[in-house]
């Protein structure tokens, strides 16, 4: 295995941690949103994500690009991931068209006030390419995404996943799947095991759901660079507080060194 941090401008995120803890904004109004950004900075995360899909003004990208610009100022510059996700892999309902997702990320990548960009590897090849050299062009690292909100595919599949995302040029990869049992978070584990030592970039997974929670909390062990927690308001089944997540990973790392894996 090959445990990678993510990288910012040269650094890890995360200043020597490892995983990097990301915690996430939903408020729907600006105003709901940088309340919540205040409470979530407060609580000193590595990194803050934007799930803007939950933002009700997301057809004014000057709106969002403003939003973006005020969230870097109210956490006092904690690196900020921008984050629409679909509906059909677990995101709010928009009425976007795909299009003028895309036009979106580039306002907001033009605008330089976001680190990371998160898109989903289910996308439209030419949305892939787009975003890509739009991350690359303005220094933003990019994490393309798979989520299965209903199963966990099979091992191999999973692998495949972590690949495809190096292959279409990510920054990072990122899986996340929903188990049935204890064997298929297992299986998601065993997945980013595997493929870290494969690939050469950081991988970011876990497994969602009550029976997946154990892995924002041991996944780094595992190859996972990142693992998310609740700020204030969670985005997706099975997340756990800052300072559990806290907690946990740093009972683990009194046992398991990561220099050592």
């Amino acid at each position: 295995m090959r445990l990678q941090a993510i990288q910012l401008k040269g650094n890890a995120a995360g200043v020597g941690r490892f995983p990097a803890i990301c915690a996430p904004l939903v408020g729907r109004s600006q105003e709901r949103l940088l309340a919540e950004a205040a409470v979530v900075a407060a609580k000193r995360p590595d990194i803050i994500e934007w799930r803007v899909d939950f933002f009700e003004a997301i057809g004014d990208a000057a709106q969002v690009v403003e939003s973006a610009r005020r969230i870097k100022q109210v956490t006092g510059g904690i690196p900020l991931l921008f984050t629409r996700r679909s509906a059909r892999e677990g995101g709010e309902p928009i009425a976007l068209a795909e299009a003028q997702v895309v036009a979106l990320y580039e306002a907001v990548c033009r605008a330089g006030d976001v680190d990371f960009v998160d898109f989903e590897m289910g996308n439209e090849p030419e949305d892939l390419r787009q975003v890509r050299e739009l991350s690359r062009a303005q220094g933003i690292q990019l994490i393309l995404s798979f989520h299965d909100f209903a199963r966990t595919p099979p091992l191999d599949t999973l692998k495949q996943r972590f690949a495809q995302a190096a292959q279409l040029g990510a920054d990072v990869a990122k899986v996340a799947v929903m188990p049935q049992g204890m064997d298929d978070v297992l299986t998601l584990l065993s997945a980013t095991l595997q493929s870290s030592g494969e690939l050469k970039i950081p991988l970011v997974s876990m497994s969602m759901g009550r029976f997946g929670a154990i892995t924002r909390m041991c996944g780094w062990a595992f190859g996972s660079a990142m693992t998310f927690a609740v700020g204030e308001s969670s985005s997706a089944p099975g997340q756990m507080e800052i300072a559990d997540v806290e907690a946990a990973v740093s009972l683990l790392q009194k046992a398991i060194r990561p220099q050592d894996l």
